[in-house]
């Protein structure tokens, strides 16, 4: 199967070097765009219908706002997807692909072999903000960083204990401060808009993080 890649702005999944863009074709049955304004250029393209699929790179946001949504019947030849990557550390193995109700069977089993043939790992998930990882994960990070806030323990015995008590390589607050704090704001911020839940809220030192930043 041959693909091509469109270029929308600077891709958070994948960089030039990665085997997938190496691979692709100056056309193809199936049209992968990468980049933060994917869903400016899935728009602005011509003759989607006529292609197998096209996969639509996301932030946290729902494929639907690029789509369209109607009657929870919507669904067509777009798939979205998102490689994760906690932060500003290396992108996963895993790509989140995102369907729709009536999104097509072919566009999705195409999604996923264009993914798996560049050597990665796909998970299929509904049209949901954040998919799965995010929306699992982030509250556990949020819980963390407010429980050091409280004092219940340090940044290192709270690391320690969920490395060994859990088996997790390392610890949340460890983590959050290696991949960036910031970046870690800008995710639950979105979802707390999303879903409202208190869970989501982004942590006090997250948002310390964020307004140094944007000094």
């Amino acid at each position: 199967m041959t693909y091509q890649i469109l270029k929308a702005g600077e891709s958070r999944s994948f960089a030039a070097d990665h085997p997938l863009i190496a691979g692709a074709a100056e056309s193809g049955d199936v049209v992968v765009i990468v980049g933060v304004n994917a869903g400016v250029v899935f728009r602005e393209l011509n003759n989607r219908e006529r292609k197998l699929a096209i996969l639509i790179e996301l932030g946290a946001e729902c494929l639907g706002v690029h789509t369209g949504e109607g009657r929870g019947e919507e669904g067509s030849n777009a798939v979205g997807f998102a490689r994760f990557r906690l932060g500003n550390g290396e992108p996963s193995n895993l790509v989140e692909l995102v369907r729709q109700p009536r999104t097509a069977d072919a566009a999705v089993a195409a999604a996923k072999q264009v993914f798996e043939s560049a050597g990665l790992q796909v998970a299929m998930c509904g049209d949901f903000a954040g998919r799965i990882i995010d929306r699992l994960v982030r509250p556990y990070y949020n819980a963390a960083l407010t429980r050091l806030d409280e004092g219940l323990a340090s940044a290192a015995d709270l690391d320690m204990t969920l490395r060994l008590g859990l088996g997790y390589p390392e610890g949340p607050v460890e983590l959050m401060e290696r991949t960036g704090l910031a970046p870690h704001y800008d995710v639950t911020q979105a979802l707390f808009e999303a879903y409202g839940d208190a869970a989501y809220a982004p942590a006090r030192r997250a948002r310390v993080a964020k307004q140094r930043q944007q000094r």
